[in-house]
């Protein structure tokens, strides 16, 4: 019994043979292999299309920016993971993946949710103040504002903004996030920081990247990160060390 809705039993990825194998209407061997970077056969991978040169070089930079920040909660998972079972490498770096959800790293696809939407009202008459005001007044958060570290600016924010100015590729959404910078703060009183996540999906949707696969740009770059992390785990271990840390920190407290 088919559950949901079927699309047509084809795929336009790939597809091999003895002597061969084909990405994307593309000769692995001969065309792909030695010629693509890694980050633009993802994008291909991902969009059926070659990167431009401005596509190619933003997504390079927000891989960059956004793999590693420290011992955050999905390194530590995978690091303890991995060290009560470093033989399953795999299983340390799914238990990191699993962590990226609507507060850690999923903020970006939350932030292209808020732009997309942003957009269309504003095309509607609405203003950018009025959007933000209505999400305040109905008890919600405007993603991609506010940071536990990062204070008064997120620098990486900061760099990308920077560069899509520079490189000219700044559209519509970076125009709404460099304005929600202004608004959302002044409209909660209080100051609120761009993190890094709202010019992240702000740049790849001006790059007319898939809103469906945004949250794949903070996935990809963090498990480079949950890697390099375990990579050091294997040689110098913490894991047992956080562990044990995070049950010295918590005072056990009977039901009443």
């Amino acid at each position: 019994m088919l559950i949901g809705k079927a699309g047509p039993a084809t795929t336009s990825i790939s597809t091999a043979d003895a002597a061969s194998l084909t990405v994307r209407g593309r000769d692995l061997c001969t065309n792909l292999m030695g010629r693509v970077s890694f980050t633009d056969y993802f994008h291909l991978l991902v969009t059926g299309r070659e990167p431009t040169e401005d596509q190619s070089f933003f997504l390079d930079l927000l891989l960059v920016a956004i793999a590693e920040h420290g011992l955050v909660p999905t390194n530590q998972v995978a690091r303890m993971t991995y060290a009560a079972d470093p033989a399953a490498l795999q299983g340390a770096v799914a238990a990191g993946i699993l962590g990226c959800g609507s507060v850690v790293l999923g903020t970006t696809e939350a932030c292209g949710r808020f732009l997309i939407e942003a957009a269309a009202r504003i095309r509607g008459g609405k203003a950018l103040r009025q959007i933000v005001a209505e999400i305040r007044a109905g008890g919600g958060k405007v993603p991609g504002f506010g940071h536990p570290l990062h204070k008064p600016v997120d620098p990486r924010a900061q760099r990308i903004l920077a560069l899509a100015a520079e490189r000219g590729i700044a559209g519509r959404h970076v125009a709404i996030a460099c304005e929600a910078e202004a608004v959302v703060p002044e409209v909660w009183g209080k100051p609120l920081p761009m993190n890094v996540s709202m010019p992240i999906a702000a740049v790849l949707l001006d790059l007319d990247f898939p809103p469906a696969i945004l949250k794949g740009i903070p996935i990809l770059a963090r498990t480079a990160s949950l890697l390099a992390h375990l990579a050091e785990e294997s040689e110098r271990p913490i894991g047992f060390l956080m562990a044990a840390s995070a049950e010295a920190a918590i005072a056990y407290e009977p039901d009443a």
